[in-house]
């Protein structure tokens, strides 16, 4: 690769850092290509997976002032960068990794921390942000309507005792009258 290249590689990568919410890297020794164009359809828009030069690499997460991921950079090297919700491509990396011995989860970066693999197998465990949107806006609901049965409840119970006192004065009006006059 000439000289021109590598440096307009490396500035692709370094700002594929920098504009991504956080990146995955992965060993992917033994995937066939259309096993990686399985894997970037999984991904879908919320990550591109790129397959790159270690030493490209290196320099372009030295650039974007991503520290700690250079003991990744061993071996055939991918990197997912995730342009979405971190969630939602850890689930993908992590399914496809299950199904598919050959693609190995290195470690990853996110919010200016190295993650593990442990780290980013948790971050695949948790909900999606439409499903926590989704049961948020379900306990929105639920204590909306205990409060509309809470300010009903008083109007309600005063209606009840009115009818109940109307009943009580009507049936006491009924009595008097059915009553023998005493002389």
């Amino acid at each position: 690769m000439a000289k021109p290249d590598k440096e307009a590689a490396v500035a692709e990568i370094a700002e594929s850092f920098r504009s991504s919410s956080a990146t995955v890297v992965t060993q992917y020794t033994g995937l066939s290509v259309s096993q990686l164009s399985q894997l970037r359809r999984a991904l879908g828009t919320s990550a591109k997976y790129r397959v790159a030069k270690n030493t490209l690499v290196k320099r372009a997460a030295t650039d974007a002032g991503i520290e700690g991921l250079e003991d990744l950079f061993v071996g055939p090297t991918a990197i997912a960068f995730v342009e979405g919700e971190a969630v939602d491509a850890a689930k993908a990396l992590r399914d496809f990794a299950k199904d598919n011995n050959a693609l190995v989860i290195k470690g990853g970066f996110m919010d200016g921390k190295t993650l593990s693999v442990d780290e980013i197998n948790t971050i695949a465990d948790l909900d999606s942000r439409e499903v926590l949107l989704a049961k948020a806006a379900g306990a929105f609901k639920a204590k909306l309507s205990q409060a509309a049965a809470l300010f009903q409840a008083p109007a309600s119970q005063v209606a009840r005792l009115a009818a109940a006192l109307e009943d009580k004065q009507r049936n006491a009006g009924t009595e008097a009258a059915e009553a023998p006059a005493e002389s």
